[in-house]
């Protein structure tokens, strides 16, 4: 008997190296299997004559086997088999390739259905690697219902595949096993199936693969985003209530201290921080730990806020560390930081795999060996404590841990924000390993994120997390100027570049590849390089910098490009996140089209650092008309939460927000604009809550409880 955790491995039609592909898409046992979703339909509903296919059409035709055999091409090396396919009113080629076994399998007289592409070439109207099943054969005097026929009549499930992996065995396999949907339990109340229109989950998953109109799937794939989306948001509930269960450090507001250090900066804070900064401080003054979320426009002054939150931490004799995504990022925090509180006696340290720096006092910075910096921090001698995972060692412990900071937290797993958090408790744990109430203290917890998400989304996508939003730009920066510019204007751009240069100014060129692709036909970073340096800017320093450099080499470059000493920066997207450069006013994005708005806007960004007019020039090889009218909205707004919601309407969530959406490992068919489900599944879990916080009126759904609780368990 199949059941729902039986191996993929030991189905018996499944092929031990089938199973290998399998495991490559993450399917390895039943359940997995059954919860592979289709990602579109090929509507094959309607077979047709022969006599009525068109070229550049999809179509489902049934015929008999007149002909078939092999024959080699000498020019590509492959093996073609060819058959004659016929009905009543015509006849028609039917083509696959280096598939030599097709003529064991298909024999002269079967009858066959086959569903694909129509073709032509000189001798006429043909079909190149069609779907096919078999109908009847003469021979064997057997036939085949249409309940059997799953590739190639009505509407067929297409599946994201992998290497050597085809539709036709996905589905082969999915459908021997879709009795074990009998196994699953519907754990959604009924009234709450009741009360939204939902079909049970078994229908569901049975209509999703094999459903027999468009409407089974639409009633199909409502109940699984439905599923996917209350699911998320009771994750975050349940990640909530134990956050809620352990005790804070109550830090109280320094207010004085906090004040002279404010007024020490060369700018005035706007509403947006100085809002954000009093939630922060409200929040670390209670007794439970903090989890809250800073979410601000490209440039809105983020850091500061974080900086402001630690200092008052600090003076309270607890310590802060910052984690970043690259050692870039970091070391920048590090640097800016370190002038920040240069004069108000913070130990301030770098820990990353390569550097281990520690300021001290005003320009004097020690390099330090990985030992010593690990003890530096673990007897509490650095205050503040900036780096990147190497912060989440083994070995790095920490004395007194009251703040932890995440910046661009979407960026790391669920898993590395866990262990962060690991790192904090446990060791404040030790300290007193006999006081039972010292296992459940936590530090604050305080995410960081430049990517614009319009706060519906959010709500939902850090539903454990408070929300603060900076939406408004310091006083006096000056908004990006932008434009879409045409190919016979290239060389004025490059033109109006240099005369920048001479001017001292620096710039970026961003391309979407790091190699050249035929494929694609998109400019890589590394023949945009020799191209302006050998025809363009042959007498400028240029520097070249992609994700497939060493981490010291990318240092290197982004320190002689702050340094001035580079002045055009070429560049992939590394450049997106986290790079200040001053002096740099100009920025080139070749294929603009090839990125969604918001991080067109994210790597503009990069830009109007300093108190200069800065402008960014976007090139298109696209000449699609709503492409260019996408590009167009990023002219007309400066605004990042703005351009989300464009972005969702012209690309979709799956595109914009692929790297957040990969932290939710349960969002396999819904996604973030599905705000009617989003709003319905959220009601529900409120509904449910009301009624039973404990949620053991609903067995199945306490099941899944109590699961997620192992998951997101803190310990």
């Amino acid at each position: 008997m199949i059941i729902l955790d039986t191996s993929i491995s030991k189905l018996n039609k499944v092929a031990a190296s089938q199973a290998k592909k399998l495991k490559n898409l993450g399917i390895r046992t039943v359940r997995d299997l059954l919860y592979y979703y289709p990602f579109r339909y090929d509507d094959f509903s309607q077979v047709s004559k022969i006599s009525e296919l068109k070229p550049g059409t999809k179509a489902s035709i049934q015929g008999r086997v007149d002909l078939i055999s092999n024959k080699r091409s000498l020019r590509k090396r492959i093996i073609i088999t060819e058959a004659l396919i016929s009905d009543d009113t015509g006849s028609f080629k039917a083509l696959w390739f280096n598939q030599p076994f097709l003529t064991n399998s298909i024999r002269i007289g079967d009858f066959i259905s086959l569903a694909g592409k129509v073709d032509t070439d000189f001798y006429g109207i043909q079909m190149k690697s069609p779907s096919w099943e078999k109908i009847y054969h003469k021979l064997e005097n057997q036939d085949i219902t249409e309940k059997d026929i799953v590739h190639t009549r009505e509407l067929v499930p297409i599946y994201h595949l992998t290497y050597n992996l085809t539709q036709k065995q996905i589905r082969f396999v999915i459908s021997s096993v879709i009795k074990a949907i009998e196994q699953i339990n519907d754990w959604l109340p009924e009234e709450v199936r009741n009360k939204y229109n939902l079909i049970g989950l078994q229908s569901a998953l049975i209509k999703v693969h094999f459903p027999d109109n468009k409407n089974e799937i639409e009633k199909a794939r409502r109940r699984l985003k439905f599923d996917e989306l209350f699911l998320i948001q009771l994750q975050s509930q349940v990640s909530k209530l134990q956050i809620q269960s352990y005790k804070g450090i109550s830090i109280e507001f320094h207010q004085k201290p906090i004040k002279q250090f404010i007024k020490s900066l060369p700018f005035e804070l706007t509403k947006a921080q100085k809002k954000a900064i009093w939630e922060i401080i409200l929040d670390l003054k209670k007794q439970k730990p903090m989890n809250r979320l800073l979410e601000g426009d490209v440039g809105a002054g983020k850091t500061i806020v974080a900086v402001i939150a630690s200092y008052n931490v600090i003076l309270q004799g607890y310590q802060t560390i910052l984690m970043a995504p690259t050692e870039i990022l970091a070391r920048q925090h590090f640097e800016n930081i370190s002038k920040m509180l240069s004069n108000f006696g913070v130990k301030i340290g770098l820990l990353t795999k390569s550097q281990r720096i520690v300021s001290l006092t005003p320009f004097r910075k020690d390099n330090k060996s990985k030992k010593e910096m690990l003890n530096l921090i673990k007897n509490g001698e650095l205050d503040f404590i900036i780096g990147t995972h190497a912060l989440i060692q083994k070995n790095a412990k920490f004395k007194n841990l009251g703040l932890a900071i995440v910046d661009e937290q979407h960026r790391f797993g669920v898993e590395q924000r866990k262990e962060l958090r690991s790192k904090s408790y446990n060791f404040i744990k030790g300290n007193n390993s006999k006081d039972t109430e010292a296992k459940k203290i936590m530090p604050h917890f305080l995410s960081m994120s430049a990517t614009p998400i319009p706060r519906s989304l959010a709500l939902v996508a850090y539903g454990d997390l408070d929300l603060s939003i900076l939406d408004e730009l310091p006083k006096g920066r000056k908004l990006i100027k932008t434009f879409i510019v045409p190919e016979d204007k290239r060389l004025d751009t490059y033109n109006y570049v240099r005369e920048q240069v001479k001017k001292g100014k620096q710039a970026f060129i961003i391309c979407p590849l790091i190699e050249p692709s035929d494929k694609l036909g998109v400019k890589s970073v590394k023949e945009e390089y020799k191209k302006l340096k050998k025809n363009f800017f042959p007498d400028l320093e240029i520097g070249l910098l992609h994700g497939k450099l060493k981490i010291q080499e990318k240092e290197e470059i982004m320190q002689k490009f702050l340094a001035n000493k580079i002045k055009i920066l070429i560049s992939t997207s590394v450049v997106e996140v986290g790079i200040d450069a001053p002096n740099a006013n100009i920025m080139i994005i070749e294929g603009a089209d090839r990125f969604g708005l918001a991080q067109l806007h994210q790597f503009r960004g990069r830009l109007s650092r300093g108190a200069e007019q800065s402008y960014c020039f976007l090139f298109s090889d696209s000449l699609n008309a709503s492409s260019l009218e996408r590009l167009s909205a990023l002219i007309k707004s400066n605004n990042g939460f703005e351009l989300a919601e464009q972005d969702l309407k012209f690309r979709g969530p799956g595109q914009i927000y692929g790297t957040l959406q990969a932290g939710f490992s349960e969002l396999n068919i819904a996604d973030l604009s599905d705000h009617l489900l989003i709003k319905q599944a959220k009601e529900a879990l409120e509904d449910l809550s009301k009624q039973d916080p404990t949620f053991k009126s609903w067995p199945e759904l306490y099941k899944i409880i109590k699961v997620k609780a192992e998951q997101t368990h803190l310990e």
